[in-house]
């Protein structure tokens, strides 16, 4: 099934969108990738409708948890409110609350696992964020909380992969660099090769993109997300017969109604 997120993490019905929105500039090679993704959004759209469409059962236990944390005083109870309230958010698609309400409860716990839930809070936050100025308060902020999780877990490549794709919207080549290392430490890790096919998509480097979805689904052959990307990689490189196999796989897949029409607007454009 896709979900929620970025980089980076984690598909959604948002990021399906996406796939409809890459920029098609060539490059070459992930040196130009670093180059050319400051130009271009890591964020996928916004996500004001999911804040449309909160449902009334899931409203009605926001403004009463709201209720309760806004009367209790800064103490234990108070963090425990603020963490249900992140998770509520987080239900809802209303993630620069849920980070909100995550920093709370981090500020008062100060554990490493109340750390990575507000750095991954803030993260889904980023992946968001349209305007560049909001991107990067939010990556300062999903980086101030990884990078305390990393120093109590140098081996935790997910929080290390989550900081790389926070620069690529103010400095890529840091970004790419990053990501590099994770890719060095763990060659099958699914998420950095995820990613990293994305961007590559991003920027028409579709070569690239093939190659790094191809070793991402020869590690995981479910992963539908990385199934989805590499039919659209080859789709713009013109290898329609590729691309055709590929989206056919997605739809057996995952049956969700979302990803199936994704997939069928696809097959009707390769016609």
């Amino acid at each position: 099934m896709l979900k929620t997120r970025i980089i980076l993490i984690v598909v959604s019905a948002a990021v399906i969108g996406l796939l409809f929105l890459l920029p098609k500039v060539v490059v070459e090679n992930e040196n130009q990738l670093a180059a050319t993704a400051d130009s271009t959004t890591v964020a996928p759209a916004t996500p004001a409708a999911v804040h449309n469409s909160v449902p009334e059962t899931l409203s009605k236990a926001i403004k009463s948890l709201r209720s309760q944390y806004l009367s209790s005083p800064e103490n234990k109870k108070s963090s425990i409110f603020a963490d249900s309230l992140q998770n509520l958010y987080t239900k809802a698609g209303q993630f620069d609350s849920a980070a909100w309400f995550a920093d709370k409860a981090a500020s008062f716990l100060n554990t490493t696992e109340s750390f990575l839930k507000a750095g991954n809070s803030y993260y889904e936050a980023y992946t968001f964020a349209m305007k560049p100025e909001k991107q990067q308060a939010l990556a300062e902020k999903t980086r101030e909380y990884l990078e305390k999780v990393i120093k109590a877990d140098p081996k935790n490549l997910e929080a290390k992969t989550k900081i790389g794709m926070t620069y690529f919207s103010s400095n890529p080549p840091k970004g790419v660099g990053i990501l590099r290392e994770v890719l060095e430490a763990d060659p099958k890790n699914e998420l950095v090769l995820f990613n990293l096919g994305m961007l590559a998509i991003q920027s028409g480097q579709y070569d690239r993109a093939i190659e790094r979805l191809n070793e991402l689904v020869a590690v995981n052959p479910k992963h539908t997300q990385g199934q989805m990307l590499l039919g659209v990689a080859y789709m713009n490189k013109g290898e329609k017969d590729k691309a055709r196999q590929q989206f056919e796989k997605v739809k057996q897949l995952d049956n969700d109604p979302s990803v199936q029409a994704t997939v069928d607007s696809y097959l009707n454009d390769l016609k």
